[in-house]
């Protein structure tokens, strides 16, 4: 295919530490973008449910939910938990799941680059494997599990649980087009990530999107209306118009099926695509997504038949970024003192990453085509919409009123006293004895110290509309974490770690000083260059390139390569573990000369940085 978004391929896998093409923000006094994305990826391995891999990096967790869905007659166990209790809500979770999927494909050379795109596929999979296990029949999903009000009731761990794993689900005579066609998308997309890495798995999602989107169009309802139990909690305001546009989006980004592109045109009206200017991008509401996913379809070229109704998505878009921006004449999103979008007064920080997500997506599309946005109090620069969402991020991280960060465990003042049943008790490995649902408010939830365990990564709802936060575990607008406001950062904090001239972090295993390790002369290319399969085992060829930047020779060259199983050429092992050297026929790297070194091995590419040079 000719549109970039699917049209990858194995030689195509490229670590590059150069991304001139993109509009550029300021970085001067940057935060450390690659550390907040790899703790913001390691949240959702707090809110996994089911049986635990040997490689779980939260130690505190342990197995829960391992017999979800058994009282239907089905196997519902894994997912993710929504937020700070233990419901599996279906319509939040598939929206994380696309918008982690999203963020993958958008920022997939940032995210390797930062080492961490085993881990964000590694979270993507988490939720649809399960995904696929809720869904065994083309008509039937298993929307939820848990019930809201008794699991409210109870202060307790996941491990400890004895709520009611009622399971619901949605199917032709109990429509939910809504929760079906989100996780279309979410499969759809998914199956996009997946594509250069295991192409199987990736035609399944596709099989499962295809599906559930054919159920939720044929048999259209929202789900809340077949669900009494979610009515509560996550209704569909919205409708499921939509989730319908979304998910054909999706899909045709995927296949390149006309026939959803088609769609998304033919229903732009009776749907609301071209009519709904939004107010928000949320798991509710997807129209603006559609809207900046569409654009991003008229950019890029083969879509000339429908360019009409593919312009009047992109005005639609557009309003929403304008009024993000604070550039529309009627309506623009209300900010706090301290420059914090503001939309709602409940967990609005969810709100926020969406919207900084689509401006960031949308800075590199506009850069692409050399335009500018439009707004009608003016003309807005792409690197300014990426300025803004950095701006964004940066409110999150600590640069606000409070000087504090909302992502739990980054920088030393963020708030303790999350609103999370897990952090707020001590792990089973160190209280092994169950904790009751009583025992829990009593001696956990009413408690005036911190959480026992940091729930490191969790974005947190935030602060006021006056940029007042109390750290507070009732206060749970403010401080409850949600895998639906997490999932957006991923793309975010990878989008700004990739930016040209950032210089926020310190490589991992660097020996240098700050200031020697912010300016390290090398650019690494990563590439696979053949693979095969050996008793039912992927193997790949990896191939480094490593390419001297600076003016001057360089000697003394270590690097440290993590996660390495096979064999490797083209540089020497020294006594310390995992750290190689130049080889004797290659003591000088010259300025502007490339060397390789190659290695085979199963699964994800090793991960290479610097350890000293001079």
């Amino acid at each position: 295919m000719a549109r970039s978004i699917v049209s990858f391929s194995i030689a195509a896998m490229l670590v590059v530490c150069s991304l001139a093409s993109k509009p550029t923000a300021a970085m001067a006094n940057a935060f450390d973008y690659r550390q907040a994305l790899e703790k913001s990826l390691l949240f959702f391995e707090a809110q996994r449910s089911g049986k635990l891999p040997p490689d779980q990096r939260v130690k505190w967790r342990g197995d829960s939910g391992l017999k979800d869905g058994f009282d239907q007659g089905v196997d519902l166990v894994g997912g993710y938990y929504d937020a700070g209790d233990h419901v599996k809500f279906g319509l939040p979770m598939a929206f994380a799941v696309t918008m982690l999927s999203w963020g993958t494909i958008e920022f997939e050379k940032e995210i390797a680059a930062a080492n961490q795109l085993e881990y964000a596929l590694d979270a993507i999979r988490w939720g649809t494997d399960y995904f696929m296990k809720a869904h065994k029949q083309p008509d039937t999903f298993w929307a939820q599990v848990g019930d809201g009000d008794s699991d409210h009731y109870c202060w307790t761990r996941a491990e400890d649980m004895a709520t009611p794993r009622t399971a619901y689900n949605v199917d032709s005579d109990r429509p939910g087009s809504d929760v079906a066609a989100e996780t279309a998308a979410a499969m759809a997309a998914a199956s996009i990530a997946f594509k250069p890495y295991n192409s199987s798995y990736s035609k399944l999602l596709l099989l499962h999107a295809k599906q559930l989107f054919a159920f939720a169009d044929t048999f259209r309802g929202r789900y809340d209306d077949s669900i009494d139990a979610v009515r509560k909690y996550y209704p569909s305001s919205s409708g499921y118009h939509d989730e319908l546009l979304w998910a054909a989006s999706w899909l045709f980004e995927a296949t390149d099926d006309q026939y959803y592109l088609k769609y998304v045109a033919d229903n732009a009206v009776s749907l609301g695509g071209t009519g709904w200017a939004v107010r928000e991008f949320s798991w509710d509401n997807k129209y603006a997504g559609v809207q900046v996913l569409l654009t991003k379809v008229l950019m890029e070229g083969g879509s000339e038949a429908y360019s009409s109704t593919l312009k009047q998505y992109q005005a639609k878009a557009e309003y929403f970024l304008c009024a993000c921006l604070q550039k529309n004449m009627d309506y623009n999103v209300e900010m706090t003192p301290g420059g914090l979008l503001y939309f709602d007064e409940w967990n609005n920080m969810q709100y926020v990453v969406t919207a900084s997500f689509l401006l960031a997506v949308y800075s590199d599309l506009l850069s692409m085509k050399h335009a500018k946005l439009e707004c009608p109090d003016g003309q807005v620069q792409p690197s300014e919409l990426l300025k803004f969402a950095q701006s964004q991020a940066d409110y999150i991280l600590g640069k606000n009123p409070k000087s504090m960060s909302y992502l739990v465990g980054y920088q030393w003042n963020y708030p303790t006293h999350v609103h999370h049943r897990g952090a707020s008790m001590p792990s089973i490995f160190v209280l092994p004895s169950p904790i009751g649902c009583i025992e829990g408010f009593d001696k956990w939830y009413h408690r005036q110290e911190g959480n026992p365990n940091a729930i490191v990564g969790a974005l947190l709802g935030g602060p006021d509309r006056q940029d007042q936060f109390y750290d507070d575990r009732s206060k749970y607008e403010q401080t409850e974490p949600t895998v639906v406001g997490n999932a957006p950062l991923i793309g975010l904090f990878a989008r700004l770690a990739g930016e040209p001239g950032y210089s926020g972090y310190l490589p991992r295993y660097s020996t240098a000083a700050p200031s020697e390790a912010t300016e390290v002369p090398f650019e690494f290319l990563h590439t696979i260059t053949n693979s095969w399969k050996e008793k039912g085992v992927n193997y790949y060829r990896h191939r480094v390139t490593v390419k001297n930047t600076g003016s001057k020779p360089i000697a003394g060259l270590k690097l440290h390569i993590e996660n390495l199983s096979g064999p490797l050429w083209g540089l020497s092992p020294t006594t310390e573990k995992n750290i190689y050297e130049l080889p004797p026929w290659l003591q000088v790297v010259k300025p502007g000369t490339p060397f390789d070194f190659v290695y085979i091995q199963e699964g994800p590419q090793a991960k290479v940085s610097v350890v000293s040079y001079h």
